[in-house]
């Protein structure tokens, strides 16, 4: 569906409605934007938190003008609130920059034990916790080969039924997955550890010789003609090669270490059935409901929501209340639904997941996640249908191989394409990442990419948002990009509640900035294309031209 082909007006006089009247405002849409001069400097790190927030225009920085619309455009009009749902890891609803924008069933009394909405979940206040007290849990090809090994395990291909054919082919490929990672996040461990041994007692003999440990590299070579020091300084200078802080390298060293071991112990795990702690059949979508109302998880320390309260603060962290970081949305409640896990997820419980916002009153619904394999891919898809059915807008990560994903080899979920790229929902939104750097390099080196299967790209690179205790911190990916689109699309349906889920997806692709640039995908400086041809849009999502897209196809609706 093409809503409008361009927002080809050089000046639009546009009549906003306002609380108490209307407003005359007259904006220009962002156009031309190969001929803003390239930023050369760096960010600083203030710079950083807020770049996504900035105007490619205005700063030189490709972010996607939140600020500018906001001053220019909503000023001090009031919209309607809007329920966005995130299926994540949980979210810290208790969070300083949140708790005042965390949804509440009303329809339910807390603490009764009773379903007094009777929508199948007891005391469910701020939504859902589908994974129970589940943290860690297996990768989906791991339960798939467990689940065949006892019918196909030591089996020649030659005994194997021309009807099991396809399942066996799966097996094996499973399989021969499942030894290849593990067997690398071994090795990775082992070396990450090596280097610990190396590296930990030669930084703490020189920062008792210099009575700090954040020593500089100059500092270093002080120490060069001490025969006592050379072992020391020839490894630690190798180190400075990667970062200007050695207790900083050996802090990731360590937080690679704890990774893989995290890896080792839950994604690669034959031993142990995480699932039974539910005690659901996975494999049973009418086997529900499953779970219990603690959307932050079962961690008191709230480790496990990291993922999902930053995603939830990228939409919707209070706005202007001196306090942390502003999300990109305001007349937000957020939704908490919990259903990802350390690991692969449940198709049964995005599914489930996906129906309950619908259900609860949902009109955007953020899916920051993704695997490689879905036994049960039906059950998505058919919740995705659904969702567009009762006009909710799903925005979806791209996901964080570099991959193209239009490589009929390549199967990302969840998705809304089957065969041939024929989508089962045209109110399924699919974002791709972008650095903070406007030019070659703007498209994040680990962002998936797709002419058919991506359809915008937005910003997911050195993105400052709310973790659980209160606590802020950088993180990147695609994860971070289709929150930051998610917000736009809510503040769409929050000033022109008119427009369906399916014409703010239009909107959004759309009205976005179109580049002449070539671009390096994948972090790989001989693989380019350019900008236009690596998602269906072509675009980067600009909040401001989305608005002025919108406020015209009102228009023209209200004319007709």
């Amino acid at each position: 569906m093409q809503i409008i082909k361009s927002i080809a007006f050089a000046i639009l006089a546009l009549t906003l409605a306002a609380c108490g009247g209307s407003v005359a405002l007259v904006s220009t849409p962002i156009e031309n934007i190969d001929s803003v001069p390239l930023k050369v400097q760096e960010l600083s790190k203030e710079e950083l938190k807020n770049w996504w927030h900035l105007d490619l225009v205005k700063d030189t920085v490709p972010g996607m003008s939140i600020q500018r619309t906001y001053d220019e455009i909503i000023k001090k009009r009031k919209g309607q609130t809007v329920i966005v749902g995130v299926i994540d890891s949980g979210i810290d609803i208790e969070h300083e920059d949140l708790k005042n924008v965390i949804w509440t069933n009303s329809n339910e009394i807390p603490g009764n034990g009773i379903d007094d909405d009777e929508n199948g979940y007891i005391d469910d206040i701020h939504g859902w916790n589908f994974l129970g007290d589940i943290v860690g849990e297996q990768m989906e090809y791991v339960r798939i080969m467990l689940r065949l090994a006892p019918k196909y395990e030591d089996k020649p291909e030659s005994a194997i039924s021309t009807a099991d054919r396809a399942e066996f082919a799966l097996f094996k490929k499973a399989k021969a997955e499942y030894l290849k990672e593990k067997q690398e996040a071994l090795n990775t461990k082992v070396q990450y550890e090596s280097m610990i041994e190396v590296i930990g007692p030669a930084h703490e003999k020189v920062t008792q010789k210099f009575g700090k440990a954040d020593y500089t590299r100059e500092d270093l070579k002080t120490l060069q003609e001490d025969p006592s020091f050379g072992r020391e300084v020839f490894m630690l200078d190798q180190m400075f090669e990667f970062d200007d802080n050695i207790p900083n390298i050996l802090k990731e060293i360590n937080e690679g270490v704890n990774y893989f071991s995290s890896r080792l112990d839950y994604h690669f795990n034959v031993a142990e059935d995480f699932r039974s702690a539910l005690g659901d059949d996975p494999y049973d979508i009418t086997d529900a409901p499953h779970g219990n109302n603690q959307v932050s998880g079962p961690d008191p320390k709230k480790e496990d929501a990291k993922h999902g309260t930053h995603v939830a603060g990228i939409i919707a962290a209070q706005r202007n209340n001196g306090i942390g970081m502003n999300g990109g949305a305001q007349n937000v409640q957020i939704m908490a639904l919990r259903a990802v896990p350390d690991g692969d997820e449940y198709d049964k419980d995005i599914a489930l997941a996906i129906r309950y916002a619908v259900d609860n009153g949902a009109r955007v619904i953020n899916t920051s996640f993704g695997k490689f394999y879905s036994p049960n891919p039906e059950w998505v898809y058919d919740a995705i249908k659904y969702a567009a059915k009762n006009d909710v807008l799903i925005v979806n990560a791209a996901g964080n191989d570099g991959f193209d994903l239009d490589d009929d080899t390549i199967q990302v979920y969840p998705n809304d394409q089957t065969t041939n790229f024929d989508e089962i929902s045209d109110a399924f939104l699919t974002v791709g990442a972008l650095a903070p750097k406007y030019g070659s390099e703007m498209v994040a080196t680990f962002s998936n990419y797709g002419k058919n299967q991506v359809d915008v790209f937005a910003p997911g690179v050195e993105i400052w948002s709310s973790t659980p205790n209160n606590e802020y911190e950088f993180q990147m990916g695609t994860s971070m990009a289709a929150p930051a689109v998610a917000g736009v699309a809510a503040m769409l349906r929050s000033y022109y509640p008119q427009l369906t889920a399916a014409q703010v997806k239009q909107i959004i692709m759309d009205s976005g900035l179109s580049s002449g640039q070539t671009v390096i995908l994948g972090g790989e400086p001989d693989n380019k294309k350019p900008f236009s041809e690596i998602s269906k849009s072509g675009k980067m999502v600009n909040m401001f031209n989305a608005f002025i897209m919108a406020e015209m196809l009102t228009i023209q609706q209200t004319q007709q």
